[in-house]
């Protein structure tokens, strides 16, 4: 599953940031989505332009996780090809909720010691989306949060299931990219509209895979 905010006209970031046009309702409907995977699936660079947290979870959530077997926590999954992550950044900060740092062989080791025990680490064959979801096998689901890099690896591979789409009533014009951008998906993969929310501001729509 995917989850991303956009703009009227489909830009998804403003100086480099989607947080920067998203609301209460926003961050209300960003929890309660995080609460649903066993992992969370996004690249360094979203990571670093967002300031990304540790995961955590309010109290209800994870009662509700604990119920269904899961872990309090879904498992935060960094991809990061050149290891181009800051270890003193805050999302390393806490012990107890570690992110799984997902590389390639083509790592430079050096930055592998650098590291250290502030994340858990896996070195793929690649970083293809097959090969990242096969490392993550025991996961039933996994949420995609970016970038649209990532995103559109994915989307490109057919592995998109359902995406949760907040439309922010802003127009941002400029280049700032779609939620997914890649290969072109040759004929266009249908998705069918599931579920539409309104808050304050903000328009909420879930899609699924199929027509």
């Amino acid at each position: 599953m995917m989850n991303m905010i956009a703009s009227i006209d489909g830009g998804t970031a403003i100086s480099g940031k989607s947080s920067a046009f998203g609301d209460e309702d926003d961050r209300e409907m960003f929890k309660a989505i995080r609460a649903v995977p066993d992992v969370i699936l996004v690249g360094a660079g979203t990571v670093a332009a967002e300031d990304y947290h540790p995961v955590t979870l309010d109290a209800e959530h994870r009662a509700l996780r604990a119920e269904l077997g899961m872990a309090e926590t879904p498992t935060l999954a960094i991809v990061s090809g050149r290891l181009s992550v800051n270890p003193e950044a805050r999302v390393f900060g806490d012990p107890e909720h570690k992110p799984l740092l997902l590389t390639s062989t083509e790592a430079d080791p050096s930055k592998l010691v650098m590291i250290g025990d502030a994340a858990d680490v896996a070195v793929l064959p690649d970083l293809e989306p097959a090969t990242i979801l096969n490392h993550l096998a025991a996961a039933k689901v996994i949420l995609l949060e970016g970038g649209p890099t990532l995103n559109g690896q994915f989307a490109f591979a057919g592995l998109v299931d359902e995406i949760n789409l907040s439309v922010a009533p802003v127009l941002l014009s400029g280049d700032s990219p779609r939620i997914a951008r890649g290969g072109e998906l040759v004929p266009p993969q249908e998705m069918r509209r599931d579920r539409v929310l309104l808050g304050d501001r903000l328009m909420f729509v879930r899609y699924l895979r199929g027509t």
